[in-house]
């Protein structure tokens, strides 16, 4: 599939799934903008990107724990562009540990805020751009940890609280949007590997949510992918849920 001029934004690009996210929809035409807490690693995708030479990126710096460095970033999307395509809230900080005291309470702060009233704000602040574009979507990687029930992951509970308030915005907005046409398509994986074999009874891969992003951006506008859930690969299914 071919996303030849998009406007994409894609957020926690420094790294990891967010930057193979960027790359891809470059590497498809789309004109990205990148972001990252740290500036240096937003440049260093952007670089990768650019060098290839079909859609192109630019890098900016965003913490969503920080409403002012949210709002900075959707300002400067804004300058950059009339319209947006596509929004990728990728972006999320991670902490391991089944209690709640291994974490600190900057931890915990820091993990909600950015997840919870970070997605929030970005959002709000990048809708206008969504409602000038003909074909917009708004992705969100959520975590299997959003979900009812789960509790397979070694995550912090502050993780899990985070990802539930990103699934129910997420629920609200493709309730509330789509009569405009905006499509609300929200990823719940569970715990998955940056890289390795992508069999049946392997991990997911990073590569696999990926293409699950490409895939429901490029249907047709009468179809709107409001979810993608996944089985746990075979190996945990043993273990105490």
């Amino acid at each position: 599939m071919e996303f030849e001029g998009l406007r994409v934004v894609v957020t926690g690009a420094g790294r990891d799934t967010g930057r193979l996210l960027a790359a891809e929809f470059a590497a498809r035409g789309a004109r990205v903008y990148l972001s990252a807490r740290d500036i240096a690693a937003a440049r260093a995708t952007a670089d990768l990107i650019n060098e290839d030479g079909r859609g192109t990126a630019e890098p900016f710096a965003c913490d969503l724990a920080d409403p002012g460095a949210v709002r900075d970033f959707a300002a400067a999307v804004a300058a950059r562009t009339g319209h947006l395509d596509v929004l990728v809230n990728n972006a999320a900080a991670y902490a391991n540990g089944p209690d709640l005291a291994d974490a600190s309470d900057e931890t915990v702060a820091d993990l909600i805020g950015g997840a919870a009233t970070g997605t929030t704000l970005l959002v709000k602040h990048l809708l206008p751009l969504l409602r000038a574009s003909a074909r917009p979507d708004i992705v969100n990687l959520i975590s299997g940890c959003g979900e009812p029930g789960h509790h397979r992951s070694t995550a912090h509970p502050a993780f899990y609280a985070a990802k539930h308030a990103q699934a129910g915005l997420a629920g609200i907005l493709s309730h509330r949007l789509r009569p405009e046409g905006i499509r609300v398509i929200s990823l719940f994986p569970p715990d998955f590997v940056q890289d390795g074999p992508r069999t049946a009874q392997a991990m997911l891969t990073a590569r696999s949510v990926a293409d699950c992003v490409l895939f429901a951006v490029g249907q047709p506008r009468d179809c709107f992918i409001r979810e993608f859930r996944f089985e746990q690969e075979q190996a945990s299914l043993g273990s105490p849920a």
